[in-house]
């Protein structure tokens, strides 16, 4: 990509700026009646029943935790608890960035106003922006989108809510599955992967890759 400077640069939040623990909330709850194969097992599941649980109509985030941990817990022979998935969707807002985060934001932040399209709930999001050392022109979530990524409708409600269009934005995400994949197919042809280990490369999707967010200032030209 040569150095594009779009109207807004555009973020996923948890696990692209936002440190995303589900994996180590699943360890703490589950780490000892599972080995170290059956909870990465467990992990995984999971985190496929969490992406399941949002393609459909939307409903609340502790509505997809409690459903996926339930999920999870019956395929792994696991007593589900409703004070296990009240845990883990009570830990979100406690969760802080990855290393990287802030610096790198705050060089690009100077030039360009920043977004964030999140799977989110209002009552939850602010206290994780809030920890990302840089300052955001606007703060989208799934609750106000009613639909949750990599459905389109999430990301046409930001391109309404910022009047503009798929070739005003840079899109910047750490994974394929929930944004960059709906990016290309929406016509978002500026996208940054953060490659953060979670899912393999894909390059059919036409991205920048970082390793992280200190490589995106470079990206833009700054």
């Amino acid at each position: 990509m040569a150095h594009f400077l779009p109207k807004y640069i555009t973020f996923d939040c948890y696990g692209t700026l936002t440190n995303f623990q589900m994996a180590e909330a699943a360890r703490d709850l589950y780490g000892e009646q599972l080995d170290e194969a059956r909870m990465a097992e467990f992990i995984k599941n999971f985190a496929a029943y969490r992406l399941d649980e949002i393609l459909g109509d939307w409903k609340p985030y502790n509505a997809v935790v409690y459903n996926s941990l339930e999920r999870a817990c019956k395929r792994n022979g696991i007593i589900f608890r409703e004070e296990a998935a009240r845990m883990v969707y009570e830990r979100v807002p406690t969760w802080g960035p990855h290393a990287d985060v802030p610096a790198g934001l705050s060089k690009v932040a100077k030039e360009i106003p920043l977004v964030i399209l999140s799977n989110a709930m209002n009552a939850q999001i602010m206290s994780n922006v809030e920890k990302l050392g840089a300052p955001f022109h606007a703060v989208y979530t799934a609750e106000q989108a009613n639909a949750y990524k990599p459905r389109f409708q999430a990301f046409e409600y930001m391109f309404d809510m910022l009047g503009c269009g798929p070739e005003d934005i840079l899109h910047c995400s750490s994974s394929f599955r929930y944004d960059l994949m709906s990016a290309h197919d929406l016509g978002i042809k500026n996208k940054v992967w953060v490659n953060r280990g979670h899912e393999p490369a894909n390059p059919y999707y036409g991205y920048v890759e970082i390793p992280d967010i200190s490589g995106l200032p470079g990206v833009v030209g700054l």
